[in-house]
């Protein structure tokens, strides 16, 4: 699943009239970069959520096929932030765990290898903290999560994880965010994760756009 419902207030006005995913980073929409990379990682079946400007993204994305993939789209009112965005498209998404890719970042993680070990409920890969979010979210040793004690610093959740849909079925399809819900699993030892220090840039700003096309260039 792509998250792709923000507004992208942040990226105010290129958002004014073209939803974040579709800003171009080295002139290809963001989303697009996922899309490729979910293809090339043997990923053949997408849901992406959507609500302000959605309608664009499902006219560039249509069902997929032009990517070698299939989408469905989970279209809603009024964006649901992330955890309610994913509790809505539990239906589309199956019994099994799935992948999870925040729209708005740009990375060159290999999804190839992303699996959810046995008996977790989610799996999240963490990257060191940039400038913008020094203080971390979450404890890694020894491939499991916790939450960080009052003083610790830890790292940052990249926006790339496997969820087992257990993790949000008994939620209210409503708007509520995902990180509580990590948390309290965190505390129950039911999150593994994965350190990634490869390239990854959270497309949050104008200015981290332009970063993301220079990162590209090279």
């Amino acid at each position: 699943m792509i998250l792709a419902a923000g507004k992208g207030e942040r990226m105010r006005p290129l958002t004014l009239r073209t939803p974040k995913p579709l800003l171009p980073v080295a002139g290809k929409p963001l989303i697009q970069w996922h899309i490729e990379a979910l293809a090339c990682a043997g990923v053949r079946e997408l849901v992406i959520n959507h609500a302000w400007l959605g309608e664009q993204l499902q006219q560039y994305c249509e069902d997929g096929s032009k990517f070698a993939v299939q989408i469905q789209w989970s279209a809603e009112d009024e964006a649901l932030e992330t955890g309610g965005g994913i509790r809505k498209a539990l239906p589309l998404l199956g019994d099994g765990p799935f992948i999870l890719v925040n729209g708005d970042i740009w990375t060159r993680y290999d999804f190839a290898a992303l699996t959810l070990p046995q008996g977790k409920l989610a799996h999240l890969v963490l990257i060191a903290n940039p400038a913008h979010h020094i203080q971390g979210d979450f404890m890694l040793k020894d491939g499991l999560v916790s939450n960080p004690a009052p003083g610790e610093t830890g790292l940052t959740y990249s926006g790339i994880a496997v969820l087992h849909p257990a993790l949000l079925a008994e939620q209210p399809v409503a708007a509520f965010k995902l990180a509580p819900l990590l948390r309290v699993a965190a505390e129950q030892g039911l999150v593994s994760g994965e350190f990634f220090a490869g390239d990854w840039i959270d497309v949050g700003t104008p200015q981290r756009l332009a970063d993301a096309d220079r990162l590209v260039a090279g």
